[in-house]
């Protein structure tokens, strides 16, 4: 069974831009077209990858149908794995927990 919640890796202060913003979008986002989450076991993963030494991060818990924009499968033809897309900002109150990562 899928799961209803998806997850994002971000920096605090993009975090607090969000919020400001009343939306999210990351700053790669005109580059890459969508928003990069992942499944809850692909943060270690995810993290080790993209984010190791960095500091400041927090990992955002969305909830699925609450995302007002298309969220879809696609395929990392390096990992061979889907990993969901939000294709559009992030609307807030999908949110439903924000937790300090480092």
């Amino acid at each position: 069974m899928e799961s209803e919640y998806i997850y994002h890796i971000t920096s605090k202060e993009e975090w607090e831009q969000a919020k400001a913003n009343k939306e999210y979008k990351p700053k790669n986002y005109e580059q890459d077209g969508f928003i990069h989450c992942s499944i809850e076991k692909q943060i270690p993963g995810v993290l080790d990858r993209f984010y190791k030494g960095q500091t400041g991060l927090v990992k955002l818990k969305i909830e699925k149908e609450k995302v007002q924009r298309p969220v879809l499968f696609e395929l990392a033809h390096d990992l061979d794995e889907l990993f969901p897309h939000i294709y559009g900002a992030l609307n807030l109150d999908s949110v439903v927990d924000v937790s300090s990562i480092s």
